[in-house]
C-alpha cells in the first residue's frame, strides 16, 4: 500500500497507508480519506487512483472501494500461505525488534524487607515482569530493578530487639510449619515497635542502634545483612512460584542509594531547585498546585535533618539516567503514587538529569478487589498474604482439574493444578486493563471456558495433542492450495502477532496481548471445527498442520511473555 501511494501520488510518498484489519475484507485502508486534503482531491477519486496503483500487486487478489475513500483489500491466497511458511521458519515468529538499541529500566515488585509480601505486591510484580519480558523480546536491553525497602529507623528497632532476645527463632532453617522468616520478623518488629512506644530506655537503645547502622558499625551491619538475606530467601521462593524473572542480583534497595543522598541534596541546592522552607529543604513544583493554590512540595530533607523516600527516589532516577544510562525508565506502582512520580520527573527535568533523550513513565495500575467490591482484605479486615492468595487459586484449580479428569494420578494433578492456578491468577490480572480495578474471583479465574489463562493453556495442549497424533511432523506449506475462510481468518490473526507486541511495548498495556491470544485461540477453534486436519488429504493436511504448529508456537510464546507456562499436556 505504501508503494501504491508513492506511485499514484509521488508527493505523498512515505505517508502512513493506514492499513488495519477489517470485518469487510482482510484489510482496510483509510489513506485516501486522510490524504485527500494534501492531494487536493476528493477522497473517492484518490481512492480510485490508489486502487488502480494496487492493481499490479501480486500479494493482493482484490481491491474494492467502500464509502467515502475506503479501500477493502483481500490478500492473495499464495501470499497468505507464504506468510505462514515464513513465520514458521523464523525462530522469532516474524516479530521485529523495535526496542533494539534502547536501555530500559523496569522498576517493579519492591517488597519491604522483614515484611510479608501481600496482595498489594501482586499487580506490580506481575505487570512489571510481563513488560520486562515483552520489551526484552522486542530487542530492548532490559535492566530489572527490585527497589527493596531495606533501610530506615525500623531496622534499628528490630535489630536492637533481636539483640535483647537472642533465643528468638527467625532464620528460615530454624522454622517449621507454614511460618516464614519474614512473617516471624514482621511479628518481632511489631513487638519491637510496641516496646519502643512504651519503654523509654529501649527507645534510647534503639535510636543508638539506628546510628550504629547508619554509621556502618560491623556487628549491626552484619545483623542487618542477615535480615535482608533471610527476607530475600522468602521473596525468592514466591518469585519462583510465580515464574517471575527477578533474581537477587536485581535487588537494589534503598540502602544502595543512601550514600548518594548528601551529594544529590548538595546538587539540588546548588542548582537552586531545592530551597529552605520552615527549616526543611523542599522542591516546590512549578507544574502542580494543591487545593490551597500553593505549589506542591517534594520534601528532600526533613527539619530534623533526615531523608525520606522523596530524596531516595531522586537519587534513584539520577543513578539510572547517569550511571545506568537508561533511555527509558518504567516505574510499575499503583495509581496512588501518580502525584509523587509526577513531581520526581519534574524535578529531574529541572535538574537536567531527565532530558528529551530519555523517557520516564509511571506505569500505574488499579486495585485488586474482593467479592464485596472493596480492596481485598481477610475476613478479619487484615492484609491478604500473597502466598495465601496463590494457595487458594491452586486449590481451586486442583478441584476443577480433578473433576475434569478424575483418572489423573496425584503427581500429575499437583503439577497441573500449580500451573493452572498460578497461570489463572496472572492472566486474570494481566487481561484487565492495568488502570482498572478488578475482582479476585478464583472460580472464574480457573474456568476452562471464557477469557481465562486456563482456557489458553488448554488450547495449547489441545493443539500439541493434535500434532502428536499426526506424528509431530516438520511443517511444510504448499502455497498453491486455495484458502478456506477459517484458514484465512486464522492465518491473518497469526500475522498480527508482531503488531500486537509492538503495541504492548509502546502502550505498556499487557491486556492487549491477552486479548490477542484469546482471539487467536477462538479462531483456532473455529478453524479446527470447520477444517479437518488429521483426516485431510495431502497437501491440504500439511498446510493445516502448519497452521496448527504456528498457532501452538504463537500461543506458547505469547503466554511466555505473560510469564505463564504453556504445558504440553493438561
Amino acid at each position: 500500500m505504501s508503494g501504491a501511494i508513492g506511485r499514484a501520488r509521488p508527493e505523498l510518498a512515505g505517508a502512513d497507508p493506514l492499513v488495519r484489519r477489517s470485518e469487510h475484507a482482510d484489510f482496510q485502508s483509510n489513506a485516501a480519506l486522510a490524504l485527500s486534503k494534501r492531494a487536493r482531491a476528493r477522497p473517492a477519486d484518490l481512492a480510485g487512483e490508489l486502487s488502480a496503483a494496487l492493481g499490479g500487486e501480486s500479494l493482493i487478489s482484490s481491491v474494492e472501494l467502500s464509502g467515502p475513500g475506503f479501500l477493502n483489500i483481500t490478500a492473495a491466497a499464495d501470499a497468505v500461505w507464504a506468510q505462514v511458511a515464513a513465520r514458521l521458519a523464523d525462530p522469532r515468529l516474524g516479530v521485529g525488534v523495535p526496542e533494539r538499541g534502547r536501555r530500559i529500566v523496569v522498576d517493579y515488585s519492591s517488597p519491604n524487607v522483614a515484611k510479608e509480601m501481600h496482595v498489594g505486591h501482586l499487580r506490580t510484580t506481575i505487570i512489571g515482569d510481563s513488560l520486562a519480558r515483552v520489551l526484552g523480546f522486542l530487542g530492548g536491553e532490559v535492566i530489572r530493578q527490585n527497589h527493596l525497602g531495606d533501610w530506615g529507623t525500623q531496622f534499628g528497632m528490630l535489630i536492637q530487639y533481636l539483640e535483647e532476645h537472642p533465643g528468638a527463632a527467625w532464620h528460615q532453617d530454624e522454622l517449621s510449619g507454614t511460618d516464614s522468616a519474614v512473617s516471624v520478623l514482621d511479628e518481632l518488629y511489631r513487638a519491637a515497635r510496641g516496646k519502643f512506644d512504651t519503654d523509654p530506655e529501649f527507645a534510647d537503645r534503639a535510636r543508638q542502634r539506628v546510628v550504629a547502622l547508619q554509621s556502618g558499625e560491623a556487628g549491626t551491619l552484619a545483623r542487618w545483612r542477615e535480615i535482608v538475606a533471610e527476607s530475600e530467601k522468602v521473596f525468592r521462593a514466591l518469585y519462583d512460584r510465580l515464574g517471575v524473572l527477578l533474581v537477587p542480583g536485581d535487588s537494589v534497595g534503598e540502602s544502595f542509594y543512601n550514600p548518594m543522598l548528601a551529594d544529590v541534596l548538595a546538587e539540588l541546592v546548588a542548582a537552586g531547585v531545592a530551597v529552605e522552607s520552615d527549616g526543611a529543604l523542599v522542591i516546590f513544583s512549578e507544574e502542580v498546585t494543591g487545593p490551597d493554590g500553593n505549589p506542591v512540595p517534594l520534601m528532600v530533607r526533613k527539619t530534623d535533618g533526615g531523608y525520606g523516600y522523596d530524596t531516595t527516589d531522586l537519587a534513584t532516577i539520577r543513578h539510572r539516567l547517569h550511571d545506568l544510562k537508561a533511555d527509558r525508565l518504567l516505574y510499575v506502582t499503583d495509581y496512588r503514587q501518580s502525584l509523587h512520580f509526577r513531581l520526581i520527573f519534574e524535578a529531574a527535568r529541572r535538574m537536567g538529569w531527565l532530558t528529551d533523550a530519555a523517557e520516564a513513565t509511571h506505569v500505574s495500575y488499579g486495585t485488586v478487589l474482593g467479592p464485596d467490591g472493596r480492596p481485598f482484605k481477610t475476613r478479619a479486615g487484615g492484609t491478604v498474604r500473597l502466598s495465601d492468595l496463590l494457595d487458594e487459586a491452586v486449590a481451586r484449580a486442583r478441584a476443577v482439574v480433578a473433576e475434569k479428569d478424575p483418572e489423573l494420578d496425584e503427581a500429575d494433578l499437583d503439577r497441573i493444578a500449580e500451573q493452572a492456578g498460578i497461570g489463572a491468577v496472572k492472566y486474570a490480572d494481566l487481561s484487565t486493563s492495568r488502570v482498572k480495578d478488578y475482582t479476585f474471583d478464583t472460580d472464574r479465574m480457573v474456568s476452562f471456558t471464557g477469557n481465562t489463562g486456563v482456557y489458553l493453556q488448554y488450547a495449547h495442549t489441545r493443539i500439541r495433542s493434535i500434532l502428536r497424533k499426526a506424528g509431530d511432523p516438520e511443517a511444510t506449506v504448499d502455497p498453491t492450495i486455495p484458502l478456506e475462510t477459517a484458514e484465512r481468518a486464522l492465518a491473518l490473526e497469526l500475522d498480527a502477532y508482531g503488531t500486537t507486541l509492538a503495541e504492548v511495548g509502546e502502550t505498556l498495556e499487557p491486556h492487549r496481548l491477552c486479548g490477542y491470544l484469546y482471539a487467536l485461540a477462538r479462531d483456532f477453534t473455529t478453524f479446527y471445527e470447520a477444517c479437518p486436519v488429521l483426516k485431510a488429504e495431502e497437501p491440504v493436511r500439511g498446510n493445516r498442520l502448519a497452521l496448527c504448529r504456528l498457532t501452538a508456537r504463537t500461543l506458547a510464546n505469547g503466554l511466555g511473555l505473560l510469564g505463564i507456562s504453556a504445558p504440553e499436556r493438561m
